[in-house]
């Protein structure tokens, strides 16, 4: 943990579709159907997009450069949302042609990931973090189907916290982010909930990250009693603007 800033590294955002559909309650709020909304779209209907050559740029001027960067997927979908299902597997075909580009990839559809990964994922690509959002404790049995799934780095997402935590098992999990929900019409977080994660997260080894309190704007209040906790695996260091 420090009260610096961490040295960053470049991020992106990859959404090789947009549109999603609410699955369970950190999906009220979400930034996507207001934004998507904004921009005259439904955002409910779930459509691939024109982004599907990004990667590949990204991945020569990476490797030129001799850097790795952070490729953050579907902030305007889910990787495993079921519309998606005829363009995963050339999705998947994307990202192992990008070596130098770590994807973080976030779900809320856990129950899909083990029949909807790679025919070649065997004990995971090098390149993918695979993660689950765990807003409430009564989706704590997301951890527990991603756990046995192999992957590089597997990360449990708390944010939009909206509830303590107490069933949620680290075992097997590499990191855990934490926050608050923004936006206008943002749903309080007790901060106990958060402390108690890290105090979890301490007791267990996992890296803990916390993003950000609540409230309208991203990044308000970002210190848990009083300090900046950036946690983040030793395998990798991550850019501060994800998941926002």
């Amino acid at each position: 943990m420090t009260d610096s800033t961490p040295e960053r590294v470049t991020d992106r955002t990859w959404n090789p579709w947009v549109g999603c559909t609410r699955v369970s309650a950190g999906c009220l709020n979400c930034y996507m159907f207001r934004q998507q909304r904004e921009y005259g779209r439904d955002p409910g209907a779930v459509r691939r997009t024109k982004t599907w050559g990004d990667p590949v740029r990204w991945q020569r001027a990476a490797a030129k450069a001799g850097r790795t960067e952070f490729v953050f997927t579907c902030s305007w979908s889910d990787w495993f949302h079921e519309a998606a299902d005829p363009w995963r597997d050339e999705a998947w075909a994307v990202v192992k042609r990008c070596p130098n580009l770590t994807f973080q990839v976030l779900t809320k559809r856990a129950e899909r990931i083990a029949d909807h990964l790679s025919s070649d994922w065997g004990n995971g690509y090098d390149n993918v973090w695979l993660g689950v959002s765990v807003e409430r404790d009564d989706y704590a049995g997301r951890a527990d189907l991603l756990r046995p799934i192999p992957a590089r780095v597997r990360w449990v997402c708390a944010e939009p916290l909206l509830g303590p935590l107490p069933s949620l098992d680290l075992t097997g999990i590499h990191w855990v982010v934490c926050g608050g929900e923004s936006g206008p019409d943002w749903r309080a977080m007790d901060p106990a909930w958060a402390g108690r994660l890290r105090d979890a997260c301490r007791a267990a080894s996992v890296p803990f990250y916390f993003k950000q309190g609540n409230g309208h704007y991203l990044g308000t209040d970002p210190r848990l009693d009083g300090e900046v906790v950036w946690e983040m695996p030793a395998t990798r260091r991550i850019p501060l603007t994800l998941f926002g």
